[in-house]
């Protein structure tokens, strides 16, 4: 997990979801967002995938590629909290009301992330296979 404060610079303005591939937690999550997306404007990867091993280490958390969620957001590298509720203002709905969140204290919106995220194996499991996606979702998932 990237060890920082506000959000740090990245060259791209590609909205990207770096996601956990093995997680059920985290694949029910990117269908949840699918689902509910004002735009379609959000691509998906996985961080064990080679976008992420590539894209990631040229930004500035360099080699070590978090477990976390890690959201490309307006040329901003978001990670755990950041990047739960700056996925929020891209669905539609309530959902970007969520982003009030961001008033909390780093650490407890962090600490309660961190919480879940240490047991989301045990509680929703893991998956070795891929997601299977409808045809109009494919081109938005990258390797």
């Amino acid at each position: 997990m990237q060890e920082r404060g506000p959000a740090t610079q990245n060259k791209t303005e590609e909205a990207i979801l770096f996601f956990d591939g093995e997680c059920a937690l985290c694949n029910g999550a990117v269908q949840f967002i699918l689902r509910r997306e004002k735009k379609p404007v959000l691509r998906f990867a996985t961080l064990q995938g080679e976008t992420a091993k590539e894209f990631l280490a040229q930004s500035i958390l360099g080699e070590r590629i978090p477990k976390s969620l890690v959201l490309i957001h307006k040329g901003k590298i978001l990670t755990e909290s950041d990047a739960v509720l700056g996925v929020c203002g891209y669905l539609g709905g309530a959902w970007p009301l969520m982003r009030t969140g961001l008033v909390l204290p780093l650490f407890l919106r962090n600490g309660l992330y961190r919480f879940i995220a240490s047991r989301r194996y045990r509680w929703f499991g893991k998956t070795k296979e891929c997601m299977l996606m409808k045809g109009s979702y494919k081109a938005r998932f990258l390797a």
